[in-house]
């Protein structure tokens, strides 16, 4: 890894030409690729990406939203609003609760769909989290899952009920970083949940997401190891389709302020080199980056973007608002007037929601978003596959 720094640290301009024009990357040659000389050479960076992202992928970019299901958590992690010790207001969905927020992303277009949930097996159980996938499975095409890591034979029922990805982010590579982070909870344990992908594919999962979350470490260092870890995940889970996410810190309940920087013209150059790195991967784009940059992101090599999220528990339809409470220790504790700072209520409601994970950057509704892609010239597809494509 220190080499690989060093190597991206000196790297010259005439360097990275040369690394533009190879047809098959090696992590040195990824290196090279972030480098500040990279950084200077960003259009011609541009243009290899977007000529790649045609040929590979054509002018598409697949739609999806994320569901909330609980915002419950045993984990204290120092940079997330869902973190145990946030005093916020905390909510999980029924099974028909979640199927009321299911049916309004369907109405709005979506046929991919994300379930999202804190950590928490008291609330949100295997039990609950299979109910919820079979119950969605008759109408959603594709569902994939970012949950607390599980072992292989706990994942399997998921994706017999109709489960097909799972995303899992290692949050920071750095060893030291994550201890310090994680401070309590089973998150803690930074290699059971590095090897999460694996077990996942294991069971059956037929796509695997990954990511760091900038802000946290070094972002070369950062994405280095995302590169490595893919590299690894392509070459030994080579069923399944790999997708990168590019995730910075957002602000959220605790007001954590992000460690390291990243400016908007290296998350573009990041975009690039991972585009260069892997032809034929997926790059995720959430709602996390301004509509702005988003636009402009899309042509280096972005197939896949949320739209119209929410990040919180019943944000599409008020679901849940009536049992909202406070949780200590594992007790729901009732609320009391002002008894959560992070407790907004949505566009000059007077009820209250659920706290949000984090604040979204990109506020434009799902329609706005598809009629953006189109006016760049790009088809949104808001179906990711049929099971019918794969069954007996």
């Amino acid at each position: 890894m220190d080499a690989l720094m060093r190597r991206s640290m000196a790297a010259t301009s005439e360097q990275v030409r040369a690394v533009v024009r190879r047809p098959r990357l090696t992590l040195p040659d990824f290196a090279v690729l972030l480098s500040p000389a990279a950084g200077e050479a960003l259009e011609i960076l541009g243009r290899r990406a977007h000529a790649l992202t045609l040929q590979r992928f054509g002018r598409v970019v697949r739609l999806f939203a994320p569901l909330y299901l609980s915002n419950e958590c045993i984990n204290n992690c120092k940079y997330c609003g869902f973190s145990r010790d946030n005093p916020i207001l905390r909510v999980t969905l029924s099974v028909d609760e979640v199927k009321r927020e299911a049916a309004a992303l369907y109405d709005q277009g979506f046929r991919n769909l994300l379930l999202v949930a804190g950590e928490h097996p008291k609330f949100v159980s295997r039990e609950y989290l299979r109910e919820c996938v079979s119950m969605l499975h008759a109408t959603w095409p594709s569902i994939s899952l970012e949950i607390g890591p599980m072992e292989t034979d706990e994942y399997r029922p998921l994706v017999s009920a109709g489960a097909d990805g799972l995303v899992v982010y290692q949050e920071t590579y750095d060893r030291a970083v994550y201890a310090e982070m994680h401070t309590a909870g089973p998150k803690r344990n930074f290699d059971w949940r590095l090897e999460t992908p694996e077990r996942a594919y294991a069971a059956g999962f037929r796509r695997l997401g990954i990511s760091a979350l900038y802000g946290l470490a070094d972002w070369r260092r950062e994405a280095i190891c995302v590169a490595a870890h893919a590299d690894y995940l392509l070459r030994n889970c080579w069923k399944a389709s790999v997708t990168i996410s590019l995730t910075r810190l957002r602000p959220c309940a605790g007001e954590f302020q992000p460690l390291t920087q990243m400016s908007d013209r290296e998350l573009a150059q990041l975009v690039c080199a991972f585009r260069l790195m892997f032809p034929d991967v997926g790059l995720v784009l959430s709602t996390r980056e301004s509509a702005s940059l988003r636009d402009g992101l899309i042509p280096l090599g972005i197939t896949l973007m949320s739209a119209g999220s929410h990040t919180e528990p019943g944000g599409y339809t008020g679901a849940g608002r009536e049992n909202l409470h406070q949780t200590v220790r594992g007790r729901l504790v009732a609320l009391a007037s002002g008894s959560s700072e992070w407790a907004p209520a949505a566009n000059g409601d007077t009820a209250l929601n659920a706290t949000e994970q984090f604040q979204i950057a990109d506020h434009r509704s799902p329609a706005e978003v598809a009629a953006l892609l189109r006016r760049l010239g790009y088809e949104p597809v808001w179906k990711d596959w049929d099971a019918a494509l794969t069954s007996g």
